[in-house]
């Protein structure tokens, strides 16, 4: 999406865990000294002015916003290749923002460019804007680099989808595994027993739920039934190659399930160019039901996550007060499976016996 901005790499200025570091204290007692609150002890005051004064560190907006004067404003971040993806939860986030009188940044992060770039943005995402706290998206929202280090920082999050650290913050999840379960039952049910697979990468979370529910589920349902695999990356391109790998199985299969909608589009290209018609000779089923489910012909049978609703709940529960010591909480929203034009019975001379 062009809207999003990539942020230039921070200077190396010092941080508020640097100060805490320096001075032998948490954060928090930092942030007590820096905004001047009550009942700081002198030792306290004397160890982190030093620190301050050694380090030559100022306090910016951002820090000073975090550590409890409130900006209005709530930040998402993303990482997430599916541009359908990250329009859906944008929106959902600013309906939930507009609501409640704030305003909503989004910045998009590189997870894969190595340990000193990521820290390196998320220093300039946080200095370079004021947040009340952020909204982490797949598969940022699985990233321990970028947990760790918005904790060490004492900025409140949120994480939509996580599937590592349950309980480790507020999150907003669906089963991806019992959505994928319901996909496999339903081509099963259809009666297709020679079924593909697109996988999405692996550093994305949901993507090892939905391949292990739908496989699972396929296993249980009867061991005749053959399952082929193939990689992607929850991108256009990746389901056409995955598509055409898939085709050129023997035997192949009559129904193709992707583990998002960028990709099951992708397979009707593939589908297209091997001269096969959809669903007469295969069936397609995707997850998501982003827009492009709809752009499409024929329209993509396809798992209907809220993606907005997630999003819009993320911020209210990141804007939600929290008592001391109590479990982080986690809500599970519904999700639907919608049948379309894109699946049907196999043909009579695929069925297999």
């Amino acid at each position: 999406m062009n809207e999003v901005r990539r942020f230039p790499q921070a200077t190396g200025n010092p941080t508020i865990a640097d100060v805490a570091k320096r001075a032998g204290v948490s954060l928090k007692s930092v942030s007590r000294v820096i905004n001047k609150e009550p009942h700081v002890s002198p030792k306290l005051l004397a160890k982190v002015s030093a620190a301050i004064a050694e380090l030559k560190y100022v306090p910016d907006p951002a820090a000073r916003s975090l550590a409890g004067v409130r900006s209005f404003t709530i930040g998402v971040l993303f990482d997430n290749p599916s541009p359908n993806y990250t329009m859906k939860a944008i929106t959902g986030a600013y309906r939930a923002c507009v609501a409640r009188g704030y305003h909503m940044r989004f910045d998009t992060l590189d997870s894969v460019g190595g340990s000193a770039l990521l820290s390196s943005q998320l220093d300039a995402v946080v200095r370079n804007g004021r947040t009340d706290g952020f909204v982490l998206t797949p598969p940022l929202t699985d990233n321990r680099e970028v947990l760790d280090y918005l904790e060490r920082q004492n900025i409140r999050y949120v994480r939509i989808a996580p599937v590592i650290d349950p309980g480790r913050s507020p999150a907003i999840s669906i089963d991806d595994a019992a959505a994928a379960a319901q996909a496999a039952q339903y081509l099963s049910d259809l009666g297709h027993k020679i079924i593909g697979l697109v996988n999405g990468p692996p550093q994305h979370g949901a993507a090892t739920p939905r391949r292990n529910g739908f496989v699972e589920k396929l296993k249980s349902i009867s061991a005749d039934i053959v399952i082929h695999e193939a990689k992607g990356d929850f991108l256009f391109e990746s389901g056409i190659a995955a598509g055409e790998a898939l085709l050129s199985c023997d035997p192949r299969p009559t129904a193709i399930f992707a583990t998002n909608d960028d990709m099951a589009a992708g397979l009707l290209v593939a589908c297209g160019r091997a001269g096969l018609t959809v669903p007469d000779a295969v069936s397609i089923v995707g997850f998501d039901d982003s827009w492009i489910a709809t752009s499409v012909w024929p329209y993509l049978t396809t798992v209907h996550q809220p993606i907005e609703d997630m999003a819009a709940e993320a911020v209210e529960l990141l804007l939600k007060p929290s008592e001391p010591g109590a479990p982080c909480e986690e809500r599970l929203l519904d999700y639907d499976f919608v049948r379309r034009d894109s699946t049907s019975a196999p043909a009579d001379d695929c069925r297999q016996k």
